[in-house]
């Protein structure tokens, strides 16, 4: 996967705490495939790519990294190595299964995970048939220092590719629901925690996926933390309807937009957390 293509699909994000916590920074990652033996039709990622990957991320020097599109743990501890290596520690990991058994969602971080709430079997009712999620739905608490955690979700909803079973679209607007439904579980459980949710959402800002996993306005709503990172573009969007451009998403992703894009997002919880724009 080369930059350019990387810059336009991906949000990278970085966590502003207040200054009695250390700063630190979350990345997310879609690798597209990235196995390192043959599973099914898929063939392994070639070497090039997943060199570019490595210097990709050691670039970035992420603390938190959420993955989706990886291979089974074997290829999530050979990304680690690899990181290791060339001087990126990331030593606790998750991997989360679900119902696709090629790709999965997974995380590498510099902190200990405190607590794990795996999802591997999510599933919803759409037009009188029962569905599963694709992918895992990934949860984690992470210690960043003795006063300060947060719960990060990883999530890869389902892509724009038309299947006969089921409209994609309605079908990522139920797997975003289920997510959204695991989030009101979670501030349910502690009202007062932080929580950051990103991933590949496969759909637009003013899709009803979502706008289903943003919430209504109320405590409990999160909010969409885009764009995270300043690149110096400050010039003015080529549509009114649309955003400026910036490096996480691409002039393409506007209002009214019908291309087949990826588009990745962040969204957070927190009455203590700022993010840093």
């Amino acid at each position: 996967m080369n930059l350019y293509r990387l810059l336009l699909a991906h949000l990278f994000g970085a966590l502003l705490l207040s200054a009695e916590t250390p700063r630190f920074k979350v990345v997310t990652y879609n690798l597209e495939n990235y196995l390192v033996e043959r599973s099914g039709t898929r063939a392994p990622k070639p070497e090039a790519a997943r060199s570019k990957i490595t210097e990709t991320l050691t670039a970035l020097r992420p603390d938190v990294l959420a993955i989706q599109e990886i291979g089974p743990t074997n290829a999530l501890l050979e990304l680690q190595s690899r990181l290791r290596q060339a001087g990126l520690d990331l030593p606790h990991w998750e991997h989360v299964s679900g119902y696709d058994t090629n790709i999965f969602v997974a995380v590498l971080s510099r902190f200990p995970i405190v607590a794990r709430r795996p999802h591997s079997q999510e599933n919803f009712l759409l037009e009188g048939r029962r569905f599963k999620t694709s992918r895992g739905l990934l949860e984690v608490d992470l210690e960043v220092s003795p006063s300060y955690r947060f719960t990060l979700f990883t999530a890869h909803l389902k892509s724009k590719r038309t299947i006969g079973s089921a409209d994609q679209a309605e079908m990522r607007e139920q797997e975003a629901r289920v997510l959204r439904r695991l989030v009101e579980t979670r501030l349910a459980t502690e009202p007062k925690a932080n929580v950051l949710i990103c991933g590949d959402f496969n759909d637009t800002k003013d899709s009803p996926a979502l706008k289903a996993l943003l919430g209504r306005s109320g405590n409990r709503s999160l909010v969409d933390t885009r764009p995270v990172e300043r690149n110096g573009d400050q010039a003015a969007s080529e549509n009114p309807r649309w955003d400026p451009r910036h490096v996480s998403w691409t002039h393409f992703y506007g209002k009214d937009c019908r291309l087949n894009i990826n588009h990745k997002n962040a969204l957070r919880f927190s009455k203590s957390v700022k993010m840093f724009l």
